[in-house]
């Protein structure tokens, strides 16, 4: 059963309750922006279901009735800033933070400006700034940028703008002269499916983070595109990183109705733990007590093609980590949706289940 809410935020939670009140679905898979997802986790949790969540996201949450296969910040935005402060990606020391106006450029940016932080980068090093959905006017934003990137420090722009608003971004960085090898751009929500028909000119050599490419090659990848291409009918159809995420989630929630031998959502919800399956990129993902899985993380860098050819990957899988440890009111809180625990929030400092997040 497909339904399409159009990118109309509360209308999500409308269609979610009438995929599992009228079509009776045992799971669903679905939403992008956490806006959306927000929306319908009251629905999730009253009609006792589960979603499965695939796109990267601020972390912050971890609902009973949640199940997250896309990266939490450590799986992402976290290793990218680490690859840009390191040799290989050019020693980054100043930071333009640049996001769409919503709750996950925000919060993910909380989260980084505490972490550069804690590394030593000082707060003058530090600019942040948020656009509108699809923002076109780049002009400004990309002037600002280029100043604050002529102070004889090497700078790079971390990017949470997202959606169509990144096309006239770019363009307007190659418009300014602006080169990837001056001041790259990392960007955590462009991947093939938005290169796709795009001019790629200005974009080549720019960076994005992912848990997984198109271009990976491994014999589960190559299976996975010729099987997408025979039901999609076009050869020239992308893969991406949340398709990967919905490929390991429905193999998951298959192993766990196995296991359950239903596929009543409160016995699947319990039996999803620890159940683990291949990834696309040469592993297997595991589902955590967190409901977070286990995925590498890889930098790549953008081809004319519109591909990304990896320039650094974790030597292993990164667990997700739903409570950030950079900010204050997150660093003692864990997830543990284990009997007895069972709690997405546990103070370890207080021993209590219910603690703040962030969000």
């Amino acid at each position: 059963v497909v339904v399409d809410p159009a990118s109309n935020w509360p209308l999500f939670a409308e269609k979610a309750r009438e995929l599992i009140s009228k079509d009776k679905v045992a799971a669903v898979f679905g939403c992008w922006t956490s806006v959306s997802r927000k929306s319908v986790l009251p629905v999730f949790s009253e009609l006792d279901n589960i979603l499965f969540y695939p796109v990267q996201y601020e972390g912050e949450e971890s609902e009973r009735n949640v199940f997250y296969t896309g990266a939490a910040p450590n799986q992402q935005a976290i290793p990218a800033v680490d690859y840009l402060m390191s040799e290989d990606g050019g020693s980054v020391k100043r930071w333009v933070l640049e996001g769409t106006d919503y709750v996950y450029p925000r919060t993910t940016n909380k989260i980084l400006e505490a972490y550069l932080k804690a590394k030593g980068v000082a707060a003058e090093d530090i600019m942040v700034n948020y656009t509108p959905f699809g923002f076109s006017d780049w002009q400004t934003e990309v002037s600002a940028i280029k100043k604050f990137g002529s102070a004889g420090k090497k700078t790079a722009v971390v990017s949470t703008v997202n959606g169509d608003a990144n096309v006239p971004f770019y363009k307007e960085l190659g418009n300014q002269g602006i080169k990837a090898e001056d001041i790259p751009v990392m960007a955590f929500s462009v991947g093939e499916e938005e290169l796709a028909g795009l001019d790629t000119a200005p974009l080549v050599g720019h960076l994005a983070a992912w848990n997984y490419f198109e271009s990976v090659d491994t014999p589960e990848n190559k299976k996975f595109i010729a099987d997408w291409h025979k039901f999609i009918k076009n050869d020239k159809r992308t893969t991406n990183d949340p398709m990967e995420a919905h490929y390991i989630g429905f193999n998951m929630w298959v192993k766990a109705v196995e296991k359950a031998g239903t596929t009543d959502p409160d016995k699947v919800i319990d039996a999803m733990i620890g159940v683990s399956v291949p990834n696309l990129t040469g592993g297997y993902s595991t589902m955590m007590p967190n409901h977070h899985i286990t995925k590498p993380v890889l930098i790549g860098e953008i081809q004319a093609d519109g591909q990304f050819e990896t320039v650094s990957r974790t030597p292993g899988l990164v667990m997700g980590d739903e409570w950030s440890d950079y900010l204050p009111d997150s660093k003692d809180l864990i997830s543990d949706w284990r009997a007895p625990l069972s709690c997405g929030n546990f103070n370890v400092a207080t021993g209590k289940c219910g603690g703040k997040g962030t969000n």
